[in-house]
């Protein structure tokens, strides 16, 4: 029997990028010929102090702690974002956030909804009730504009994340809009990363942390550089019991090299390196009885996951004020390993057998963009275009341990072994027309999806019955955005876009015995559609306000024990964020602010054709209410006060309650306090250097709730816990 060896920090072949990068090397040439710049539009009066779009800063190290945002400029490197819902979480404007808890990060954006895990796993994540969270599956996430999903369309899913201590800031696209990064129904989260601070050879961080249920977390960093040549090292390591009774325990490793290289004032070289290794126990889900009865106790003794990861990218940009080109190509290997309990159901377990399961994905990726601006009746309108290609190939194999054998990591019997294979291609193009006050931006996306199984061993059905099955589909998307300039600090901005669902590999290949697939599965049509009006008119505030309706049909699900489209759902309402600046509205611009944000989104989500009509979909609350304080005094201290509300909401588009499982989540309320001050700024052997003492407390009211409910129960959320440490600088 074929054994499948699994062991942290697989030197696996990694090194087929350098085959891209041949490729890349070449494609410098490919713009020897481009068409000269188109002479700039007549320069316009200069508007007032406070912009609707300034300028992000694209590179910005982690010494810089300049504060963009709330929403996106029109155009960012090859990128346009006018007409588009976007949100800018930049983690300079709050104290550093702990422990990876999203909670707080997307505290100023409506509609984001974090499905809490009881540790650091896996990150779930949806928006405005567009399908499960579980693994953030219907969702673009991607750093630096790289896909980090284990297969974009086969397997969206997402087990690792970058650790906020590494991050500047998180650009989120909304729905439809974010055809420029792909065509998931909920959109594209981008983890925007620290550049290298250039302005001297070598400087580190190192950042301690100990806190509830024996945390310990700590990051460091080296880095320098000069004119030409920037790099920047960081390792992180996160371990900790969590709160559950038993098996909540988790520890991961990560580790990137990250280095730039400018040829001239028009080109330049990037690479990275990344390692990443985690082990986590999953404690398993709770009946409504034994929650309430025993909140934090476990159900499984022996599930675990752990992940592998290496990646490894090569880039090169080109371009001036009006042209610019920007090409990047990546590999990676991940290896998911789980272990499980056979026998679950919803808050019990009756078997006495391990199910071994190891997926690995080899990836190979290219993803080249073009962003032209050119003169057009006397204004400067812009044109991109671009090429997103991966080719993955997705062993996986399923063993199962004897009987009574709950501790071993590898099994006596093989139940399932196939080869996947998914090919992934796009072709993308968006133009800004500019018309004085007014823009229009349409976008056209081809989606190329080819899916391939080949099953080797499946004990659940008879040999001739094995898939040896391709699919593949060719589809176009569109969408159509636009602005109108209200003043010079305020816009009205409307978007019309399509995206679709395509069936993953379990949709499209049954693997159980008795299952069957529809005739006639289609992928799911999205159509996502948004006004709203948005703007900086005051040196001291901001706000977006919108209202937005999502149109998803041929919606996927089991009737029986057929996979096939189970109808159409309708999610429409309106979101609302905002922020003030009290002290400066009072007092007048100075390095102390004191920030009162509020993010809200009222959500009518409802299933209106199909076997689940009247029926609410998963994950979808009426209200989600972020607010919070956040006081500061400019590179002298932090403290923040935020305050979480959901109201009660579903788990699974059933709605299921019955006398062995309850879907629904009740409302819950939570409130975070977090603060940093530096207690330190001198200098170590006549280099500048800083301390900073970090704390906090998470769900200060002891908030009892749980936001996350699955096939093995509730799965419950922490209670009031604690953090402290320090940063220092030099």
């Amino acid at each position: 029997m074929r054994k499948y060896p699994y062991n942290f920090m697989l030197k696996r072949p990694v090194l087929r990028c350098f085959w891209i990068a041949g490729i890349s090397n070449c494609l410098p040439a490919m713009l020897c010929g481009q068409p000269t710049a188109a002479k700039p539009a007549p320069e316009k009066p200069a508007p007032d102090a406070q912009e609707l779009a300034p300028m992000v800063v694209t590179a910005e190290s982690a010494n810089d702690r300049i504060i963009q945002g709330p929403f996106m400029p029109e155009v960012v490197g090859t990128n346009i974002y006018a007409g588009k819902k976007t949100s800018v979480m930049d983690f300079d404007s709050l104290p550093q956030i702990q422990t990876d808890n999203y909670r707080q990060a997307f505290a100023k954006t409506p509609g984001l909804l974090t499905s809490e895990v009881s540790n650091a796993s896996l990150l779930s994540l949806n928006y405005r009730g567009i399908g499960d969270p579980h693994e953030t599956q219907n969702m673009m996430v991607l750093k630096n504009g790289i896909p980090f999903v284990l297969d974009p369309l086969g397997y969206s899913t997402v087990y690792f994340a970058p650790p906020f201590e590494s991050l500047d800031r998180l650009e989120f696209v909304s729905g439809g809009a974010a055809l420029l990064f792909g065509a998931q129904p909920s959109g594209a989260l981008n983890y925007i990363t620290h550049q290298p601070d250039r302005s001297s050879p070598f400087k580190a961080t190192t950042q301690q942390l100990m806190g509830s249920d024996n945390l310990y977390s700590t990051f460091n960093t080296v880095e320098g550089g000069n004119d030409k040549f920037g790099y920047l090292v960081n390792f992180d390591h996160r371990s900790g019991d969590s709160f559950r009774s038993r098996n909540s325990d988790f520890e991961l490793n990560g580790g990137e090299i990250s280095l730039f290289y400018d040829i001239d004032q028009k080109q330049r070289l990037t690479a990275s390196f990344e390692m990443y290794e985690s082990d986590h126990g999953e404690p398993g889900g709770r009946t409504v009885a034994d929650y309430a009865d025993n909140t934090y106790d476990n159900l499984l003794n022996h599930d675990r996951v752990r992940l592998d990861r290496t990646f490894g990218s090569i880039g090169y940009e080109l371009g001036d004020e009006q042209t610019k080109w920007i090409t990047q190509a990546w590999a990676s290997d991940v290896v998911r390993y789980s272990k499980r309990q056979t026998g679950q159901g919803f808050g019990t377990v009756t078997g006495n057998q391990l199910d071994i399961n190891e997926h690995t994905y080899y990836t190979l990726g290219l993803d080249s963009r073009l962003r032209m601006d050119y003169d057009l009746g006397g204004e400067v309108s812009t044109f991109t275009a671009g090429l997103t290609a991966m080719d993955i190939r997705a062993p996986i194999f399923l063993e199962r341990t004897t009987a009574n054998d709950l501790t071993s990591d590898r099994g006596d019997q093989l139940r399932f072994d196939a080869l996947r294979n998914s090919r992934y291609a796009a072709l993308f193009a968006e133009n800004l027309f500019r018309f004085n006050r007014f823009t229009i931006t349409p976008a056209i996306r081809l989606e190329y999806n080819e899916q391939e199984m080949d099953e080797k061993v499946n004990i659940a059905k008879p040999p001739a019955n094995l898939i040896q099955d391709q699919r593949s589909e060719i589809v176009p998307l569109g969408g159509l955005g636009a602005t109108f300039e209200t003043t010079n600090d305020t816009e009205i901005y409307g978007n019309i876009s399509s995206s679709y669902k395509p069936p993953t590999y379990t949709d499209a290949f049954p693997l159980g015995g008795a299952d069957t697939i529809s005739d006639t599965l289609d992928a799911g049509q999205v159509v996502n559609a948004e006004i709203g009006f948005r703007g900086r008119p005051t040196s001291w505030s901001s706000f977006d306000a919108s209202v937005f309706h999502i149109d998803y049909d041929n919606r996927f699900g089991r009737v029986g024990s057929n996979i096939q489209n189970v109808g159409r759902s309708i999610n429409e309402g309106f979101s609302l964020s905002g922020e003030i600046d009290l002290y400066d509205l009072i007092h007048g611009k100075s390095d102390i602010s004191l920030n009162w944000y509020t993010a809200y989104q009222y959500l009518d989500a409802e299933f209106t054709s199909g076997p689940l009509t009247g029926r609410t979909p998963q994950y979808a609350p009426d209200h989600m209410l972020r607010t919070g304080l956040v006081f500061q005094k400019e590179n002298e201290w932090k403290f923040a006060a935020m305050l979480t509300h959901l109201s009660d909401h579903w788990a699974d588009d059933a709605n299921t309650v019955n006398a062995n499982a309850d879907w629904s989540i009740p409302a819950y309320t939570v409130l975070d306090l977090t603060a940093e001050f530096k207690v330190w700024d001198g200098s170590v052997g006549g280099v500048d250097s800083k301390a900073w003492l970090l704390c906090g407390m998470n769900n200060a009211l002891d908030e009892r709730y749980f936001s996350r409910v699955r096939a093995n129960g509730i799965d419950p959320a922490n209670g009031r816990n604690y953090y402290f440490g320090m940063r220092a600088e030099f």
